[in-house]
């Protein structure tokens, strides 16, 4: 929604099609849909339009997930198709049909606007899609560093987002049982989950937080953790924004994103190298000094307004393609 609010302010006109796959909002009426929708989304700005009973054509349609592509390539009246992938889906479900699936819209023709660059080279290495990438944006009018940062207590943050598998949040559990073991006086949040998460140190969960708490829990905080199994989070370039010195998983993509000695501290897969990498940071301050730093430099040059830039970039690209068809089509003729 911050991309499509961003195309409309750079002159384009941009309306929402909801493909309701699942049914969700199958009971309500358009006016119930619309109003969550503007306030789950903050897209009260954004052209809304329940079904697509009163479709009537677009120069560029672009599908959001792999349950809306196959509508995408049948809807008529239009110039172009875009496909904005966010995160490589397939790995969202064990081995099923829905993986199947997800996998198979790659290779469907639509060229694919990856939510990063890492992303981008996995659609055309693995199924010769026709890729372009764009970087996630932060709000940098929530998302700052603090004037200053207190060092009284070690305070550890966790996006415990459980109900996401590629959030790894068993994986970091682990490692802060560990922390908490070898460092009973250091806090440890919790946050991101809208259940309690079980846990078997001392901790305080948070919950699911506005985006102003979090800014503030951010500010507070000594060390933040975030793990990454396939595209890297927006919540850990949320915590760098904040000048906090954050952990996260040596994964492909995290390597490709950001580099073995980039703005994180990267660490394998285990419980106790997490563990070990927590406490580098913790145990000296030069070292998060410099790795918050590196990450404020990184987190300055994203913002919505480039992102959506980028995705511009990425919708021209997709007509450009769809006129290369063209021209093919009618030279074998």
């Amino acid at each position: 929604m911050r991309l499509l609010d961003q195309l409309r302010r750079r002159g384009h006109r941009v309306s929402v099609w909801l493909e309701d796959d699942e049914g969700r909002h199958a009971k309500e009426t358009a006016a119930v849909t619309r109003r969550s929708f503007g306030e789950f989304f903050a897209g009260g700005d954004l052209e809304l339009h329940t079904d697509l009973d009163d479709w009537t054509g677009a120069d560029v349609v672009l599908a959001t997930g792999w349950q809306t592509v196959a509508r995408s390539l049948l809807l008529s009246e239009v110039g172009a198709r875009a496909y904005l992938v966010q995160d490589h889906e397939p790995d969202f479900y064990g081995a099923s049909s829905e993986a199947l699936w997800a996998a198979d819209t790659y290779r469907r023709g639509l060229h694919c606007i990856a939510a990063s660059e890492w992303l981008a080279e996995l659609l055309r290495s693995r199924y010769d899609a026709s890729a372009s990438h764009f970087d996630l944006g932060v709000d940098h009018d929530v998302y700052r560093p603090p004037a200053e940062r207190s060092d009284e207590r070690a305070t550890l943050v966790f996006y415990a987002r459980a109900v996401t598998p590629r959030r790894a949040v068993p994986l970091g559990l682990l490692a802060l049982s560990e922390l908490s073991r070898r460092r009973p006086e250091a806090e440890i949040v919790l946050f991101g989950e809208s259940a309690p998460v079980a846990c078997d140190f001392a901790s305080r969960d948070l919950g699911v937080l506005p985006a102003g708490e979090l800014a503030e829990l951010y500010a507070r905080a000594t060390v933040g953790m975030v793990l990454s199994l396939t595209n890297p989070s927006l919540i850990g370039l949320e915590m760098m924004a904040c000048g906090l010195a954050c952990v996260e998983l040596a994964s492909d993509s995290m390597v490709a994103s950001f580099g073995n000695d980039g703005p994180l501290e990267l660490a394998q897969p285990d419980p106790l190298a997490m563990c070990e990498a927590l406490e580098r940071l913790l145990d000296d301050p030069a070292r998060r000094s410099r790795t918050a730093v590196a990450g404020l430099k990184l987190a300055a040059t994203r913002t919505w307004p480039r992102a959506a830039e980028q995705v511009e970039q990425g919708l021209q690209a997709a007509i450009s393609l769809r006129g290369s068809e063209a021209r093919d089509h009618r030279a074998r003729r």
